[in-house]
């Protein structure tokens, strides 16, 4: 089963819903619109040390829900108590249990970048992400048109929004403007059929110029793992599921940032 198509599916239907209950200019009146977003990827080219975007996630379709105990506004908080370089915040509600009041309640406490992330499959979810606080959003090339990734990236941009352009196979290079989208997420994730392997990451951050900003995502678990990505001068690293299962997060940010330290 392809669970990428089905997600897609369900987003169509779900971004009818969306425009029949806001249009741009409700998102334009919105409190955080007119707001000055908080910048992530420039922050990221002058840091030595692997950058952390911690997530907040309750469930996956893979593994069903991973945090009970859940708590989006105590889980954002202690994350920005450990000075992580950005949060994500999962917003897909019928496969990941998210919701965009999630990013919104935060937005309004945040003192780090939010990433909403998301299945993004047209523009007007685009300014949903500015009016409900997110600082940066996600765009995954493994569901857009070369054209999409384009107009999207531009219109984020026009509005304040930075981008991460997820990528899991080096066809969808092709799809990209490098010029354009220089803060590129390699998924270890096959979205097709939920399979991981970190030599993803390795495979094509070999296929990318040294001018991209490369940030890891799923299925980091260990010192290990970091060290790989060191040595193959990843950027950084997209972590969720692993700290959602942390019986102590606070101790788990503390060695995360451990592992993730410049060696000098």
């Amino acid at each position: 089963m392809n669970i990428l198509k089905e997600i897609l599916e369900t987003k169509r239907e779900e971004v009818k819903s969306l425009k029949k209950k806001y249009s741009v200019l409700s998102f334009q009146e919105m409190e955080f619109f007119s707001k000055s977003n908080l910048g992530f990827k420039t922050n990221l080219e002058t840091r030595n040390h692997i950058s952390i975007i911690a997530e907040i996630k309750k469930a996956s379709p893979s593994k069903g829900v991973i945090k009970k105990d859940f708590n989006h506004l105590i889980i954002a908080e202690t994350y920005m108590k450990h000075s992580v370089d950005a949060i994500s915040v999962l917003t897909d509600e019928k496969y990941f249990a998210g919701k965009i009041e999630y990013l919104q309640q935060i937005a309004s406490i945040k003192t780090l970048p939010l990433l909403r992330k998301d299945f993004i499959i047209d523009e007007f979810q685009i300014f949903e992400s500015k009016a409900f606080g997110a600082d940066l959003i996600l765009l995954i090339a493994g569901a857009l048109t070369k054209s999409q990734i384009r107009d999207f990236t531009q219109t984020a941009s026009e509005i304040g929004l930075e981008v991460l352009l997820e990528i899991h196979s080096a066809d969808e290079l092709k799809k990209i403007d490098l010029d354009l989208n220089k803060l590129i997420g390699i998924n270890n994730r096959d979205l097709k059929n939920f399979n991981v392997d970190i030599n993803t990451t390795i495979n094509l951050n070999k296929l990318l110029p040294s001018s991209i900003n490369v940030i890891s995502e799923s299925g980091i678990n260990s010192k290990t793992d970091i060290d790989l990505l060191k040595v193959n001068k990843v950027n950084g690293i997209l972590m969720g599921e692993h700290l959602m299962r942390s019986e102590n997060l606070d101790s788990e940010l503390i060695l995360l940032k451990e592992w993730c330290a410049s060696e000098g």
